[in-house]
């Protein structure tokens, strides 16, 4: 079966060619017939060959004046072509601008509304540090004295703070370790951190407080080993 399917394609290819070379041979007929057609009327209508050939030789010659024409109409169309490029490429650039400039506003919408909750949360701890029965609300340090209160929610304000300090790029990680092992130093600070450190690891670690979580943490470490403070 396979050998006769090959056979039949064979078959079905060589008689396409003979077709196609036929129609071929028949277009080149037809098109010699109609050319001695078109000849025989261009000698009747002119008058002799002769005339024939010096009206094909004056019409040779505004050819090439259509030529230059056409040249020049072509190089006109390649100019507008290449100013119509560079005006895209100028709408390109101008949209990019664009692009970076709203990118730009986002990113300062972003920060003056992060800068809005973090005044917002100042406000709350100064209300729970004024009245630290409001502090029960959150719930953070429970049993603790309102003295022992005041100083966790001062605490969390300063570690809140150097949280935006990270966020905004004013620190780096680096620099932060030098003010991590010096508030660490503080036992009341400690104290706070003791107490907050479990709710504080559920942070996501590539967030801003998660990364300060971090430089905390590792601080911690360097102390309770008794690691020299770094060099400035």
């Amino acid at each position: 079966m396979a050998r006769l399917g090959a056979w039949r394609s064979a078959l079905s290819i060589c008689i396409w060619l003979t077709a196609a070379a036929a129609g071929v041979a028949l277009v080149g007929a037809v098109s010699i017939i109609v050319s001695g057609w078109l000849a025989r009327g261009a000698e009747a209508a002119s008058g002799s060959r002769q005339a024939a050939e010096e009206r094909s030789a004056l019409g040779d010659y505004f050819g090439g004046v259509s030529a230059v024409f056409s040249g020049v109409a072509l190089l006109l169309l390649i100019t507008t072509l290449l100013f119509q490029q560079r005006e895209l490429q100028l709408q390109r650039r101008e949209l990019s601008l664009q692009r970076e400039e709203l990118a730009a506003s986002r990113a300062e919408l972003h920060r003056s509304a992060e800068a809005d909750m973090r005044a917002l949360h100042v406000q709350l701890t100064q209300m729970a540090m004024d009245d630290p029965s409001l502090a029960a609300v959150w719930n953070d340090y429970p049993g603790e004295s309102d003295a022992t209160l005041r100083q966790n929610l001062f605490a969390n304000l300063v570690f809140s703070h150097f949280v935006l300090a990270l966020s905004w790029g004013s620190y780096s990680e680096e620099d932060l370790v030098a003010y991590a092992r010096n508030l660490l130093n503080s036992p009341v600070f400690l104290r706070y951190w003791n107490a907050a450190r479990a709710s504080k690891s559920e942070v996501p670690p590539e967030s801003p407080e998660g990364r300060l979580f971090r430089v905390f943490e590792q601080a911690l470490a360097d102390r309770q080993r008794g690691a020299p403070p770094p060099s400035s």
